[in-house]
């Protein structure tokens, strides 16, 4: 067992934060697969963290051969491969390697030293953080970014081992991190009153990126005819994200008078069925007769997004639930109105009325007359994007590393959630006795 941080230790701020992504690197482009904004979230969160001098280390595992151990994204900030069971795994059988990729983890602290809190991303990252705070006696931070609960209520229920598991994690967590009071109202009717602390960290946005620009030129760079109505769609294509919404909508728009009216999507194929659901937004393009309204576009270096959100007329998403839609701040920051669905963080994000539409419920229907408002008045569309881009300038990844650094400070020297280990067993291998980095 290692030795806590005395409450008179200086300097305050942690000097090693452990950043647990046990299914999806930062490293990998968001769009398909396994990868979204959870990926931009660690990386651009950690990236802002580790510019303020603490030290953040993210270990993910390694889904294919030829990875470097270590990768250095900027001082301070380095990502860790970790080799845990076969290379290709789906999401789905990950838990099951969980002790392997715990015990890798372990022998690089072994190795390198222990860190000052553990942040775990998503509850297979929670399992693997919760029984690492046990082992080395540190605070441990949870970011669900989707629970099993949420995700029931709007259509997608996990299998109950899941809600178990994420049960166990919201027990032992020193504190859980949300993106927005609406979050935590969810969280809190949902789970109760945790024994942690709930903190708000707020997502941000890369503002170098993500800036106004000329559509024209957006639509040149993308070869879009400048005079056509254009809807973008940013996302994997799984159920989750409703694609299939955002092209039924579409098919309403066109009934309401803006037949020329086109239909990007940016993403790829996410999850084990993903090939599955990709087949499906095809057919249902044909069934409609969209064939010729609507493009499908390979996922996007994330930077690249801007361009899309620029050419865009509207930016829609209809998600089931969503955590934060780190697509809608996006799409404002770059002076785009969003149409989306009244869910989770989204309700933060769009202002309804003032920087685009929120629906509730999933008619698509009424995703279409919203967007035919929107598109129908110039002044409208072009009011909520300039207000879009005053509500989006609240959000940066600096003034969330300064929040979620305040957190690590006070967790580093307070008491820690008591309760015990679920899982004493899932590091296969003795672990050394390690001593905590000096902050």
């Amino acid at each position: 067992m290692s030795e806590r941080l005395s409450a008179d230790a200086t300097p305050a701020r942690p000097r090693r934060v452990a950043v647990i992504s046990l299914h999806t690197s930062p490293l990998l482009q968001p769009g398909s697969g396994d990868s979204g904004g959870m990926n931009v979230y660690v990386r651009e969160l950690m990236s802002a963290l580790s510019q303020s001098g603490v030290e953040c280390v993210t270990f993910t595992r390694a889904d294919r051969e030829g990875l470097a151990p270590e990768v250095f994204v900027e001082p301070n900030h380095r990502v860790v491969h970790i080799e845990a069971g076969p290379h290709h795994l789906p999401k789905e059988a990950l838990a099951d390697i969980s002790d392997q990729f715990c015990a890798g983890v372990m022998r690089w602290f072994d190795d390198n030293g222990a860190p000052d809190v553990i942040h775990g991303n998503y509850w297979l990252s929670g399992v693997v953080g919760h029984h690492l705070k046990h082992v080395l006696d540190v605070p441990f931070v949870s970011t669900f970014h989707t629970l099993a609960r949420v995700k029931a209520e709007g259509g997608d229920p996990e299998p109950e081992w899941r809600d178990r598991a994420e049960a166990e994690i919201i027990r032992g967590s020193d504190a859980i991190c949300v993106s927005c009071v609406e979050e935590e109202e969810q969280f809190r009717r949902l789970y109760g009153d945790p024994n942690g602390r709930i903190e708000i960290i707020a997502p941000g946005v890369e503002h170098a990126f993500f800036t106004p620009g000329d559509q024209g030129g957006a639509r040149h760079a993308l070869g879009i005819d400048k005079q056509v109505p254009l809807i973008v769609f940013v996302g994997r294509i799984q159920p989750l994200k409703g694609p299939d919404v955002a092209i039924q909508a579409l098919a309403g728009l066109h009934e309401l008078g803006h037949g020329d009216a086109r239909l990007l999507i940016v993403g790829g194929a996410s999850g084990r069925n993903g090939g599955v659901e990709e087949d499906r937004a095809h057919d249902l393009v044909d069934e409609l007769d969209l064939h010729d309204y609507v493009d499908f576009v390979a996922p996007q270096p994330h930077h690249i997004l801007s361009t899309y959100y620029r050419a865009a007329d509207i930016v829609v998403v209809p998600s089931r639930s969503e955590s934060f839609g780190l697509v809608a701040l996006e799409a404002a920051a770059c002076g785009t109105p969003v149409v989306a669905s009244a869910v989770g963080g989204l309700l933060s994000l769009v202002d309804d009325g003032e920087t685009g539409r929120l629906i509730d419920g999933r008619n698509p229907a009424d995703y279409a007359a919203a967007m035919a408002e929107i598109l129908s008045d110039d002044e409208l569309r072009a009011s909520m994007g300039k207000a879009g881009v005053v509500r989006a300038g609240d959000y940066t990844w600096r003034a969330a590393a300064q929040r979620l650094s305040g957190l690590y400070e006070d967790l580093v020297h307070g008491d820690l959630v008591s309760c015990e280990n679920p899982n004493p067993d899932l590091i296969s291998e003795p672990a050394a006795t390690i001593e905590v980095a000096d902050a």
